[in-house]
């Protein structure tokens, strides 16, 4: 019998789940390892080799630190539901004219509850991560994520939407430690190669960073069907033609493919209309947010105006704000103008280093 019990851990490959398994099974855990298949490069119609969490080499890379520690490891395919869900989600965001989040979604609804699934069916009474995220139980018994010690590495962004019942059986072996560290740390297992390994910042099923490809791979009369559009300004007035709203994403300044004679922003997306309004840097600037489907993690409810930092998207400083439950909405008054609100992008509220939740924005 292990010291602490069993532990499934989610292994992708890289240098951050490997010492996060690692790290767990020299602290006395009985480790199981577990890499999930999550999507088919071949079906992404991606151009190049393949590369990321699901390939071939990071599934072989796992499976031999696992064999080289002597614990288990699997392998779990859950391209369908993957695929049903976060893959067709992605698809149907941008044909609504909103920029979606499926690091977040996959979180969510896909690999927290593949995780416990497999966990439960392996008598494990944990599962880990590699994210770069902290979690304790507070007094009133919720479960609270905290920013990692990395702020550069910093992941509880992307863990807003993961449930209370969930994080009650989640363990974040990283959350204390610094990326360098990590590497350091690979370094003195012997692992030369895995903590050299590069980090890739593409969404997962769309490797060459091509959104708009991929999105004419999976739906193949997209061009014929939405076609060309009008670029407008602010009060209406056309200024010239673009290529189809879903290849647009607010705040774009790059690739507009015309010229005003100053700088001109997406500002906004009429999916009805096919119509993609540009403006100035000002013009894109927002005093206040509407946020849906949430996700509370550290308060039951927030019903008062509550003093928060709101990130609207994941490399976001963050902006001082007031948040206030309203009905199953959030409404985020920022203390100063914010730039590139998006619709479809999260934003997650934070007290301190606590994150309080999160949603999607309207």
């Amino acid at each position: 019998m292990s010291k602490h019990g069993r532990i499934l851990v989610a292994m992708s490959g890289g240098v951050d789940s490997s010492v996060a398994a690692v790290m767990l099974h020299e602290q006395g855990y009985e480790v199981i390892g577990l890499t999930m298949k999550t999507w088919d490069y071949a079906a992404s119609g991606g151009s190049s080799k393949e590369t990321g969490c699901c390939s071939l080499d990071s599934i072989n890379d796992a499976r031999a630190l696992a064999v080289g520690y002597g614990f288990p490891h699997y392998i779990l395919d859950i391209r369908n539901e993957f695929g049903d869900f976060v893959i067709d989600n992605f698809v149907d965001e941008y044909l609504a004219g909103r920029t979606p989040n499926p690091c977040v979604l996959c979180n969510t609804h896909i690999k927290w509850e593949a995780l416990l699934k497999r966990a439960d069916k392996l008598d494990c009474e944990f599962i880990a991560t590699g994210h770069y995220a902290n979690i304790r139980q507070q007094d009133n018994g919720r479960y609270v994520i905290s920013k990692g010690k990395d702020e550069n590495k910093d992941q509880s962004y992307v863990l807003w939407g993961v449930s209370q019942e969930n994080l009650a059986r989640t363990k974040f072996p990283l959350g204390s430690f610094s990326k360098p560290e990590i590497r350091q740390m690979a370094v003195d297992m012997g692992q030369l190669e895995l903590a050299g390994k590069s980090e890739s910042y593409e969404i997962c099923f769309v490797p060459d960073n091509d959104y708009r490809a991929f999105l004419r791979h999976k739906v193949q009369d997209l061009d014929d069907r939405i076609g060309q559009g009008n670029f407008v300004l602010t009060d209406g007035t056309i200024v010239g033609k673009h290529q189809g709203y879903p290849y647009y994403t607010i705040g774009q300044r790059k690739g507009l493919g015309i010229a005003l004679g100053q700088p001109m922003f997406v500002t906004q997306i009429q999916a009805d209309t096919n119509t993609v309004v540009l403006g100035t840097a000002d013009e894109l600037q927002r005093k206040e947010a509407w946020v849906r489907n949430l996700n509370l993690i550290k308060y039951e409810s927030i019903t008062e105006p509550l003093a928060a930092v709101t990130k609207i998207r994941y490399k976001d400083a963050g902006a001082e704000s007031k948040i206030v439950q309203i009905g199953d909405h959030m409404k985020v008054s920022f203390d100063h103008m914010v730039s590139g609100i998006a619709p479809g992008q999260s934003a997650v509220f934070y007290e301190g280093n606590d994150l309080l939740g999160g949603g999607f924005l309207l």
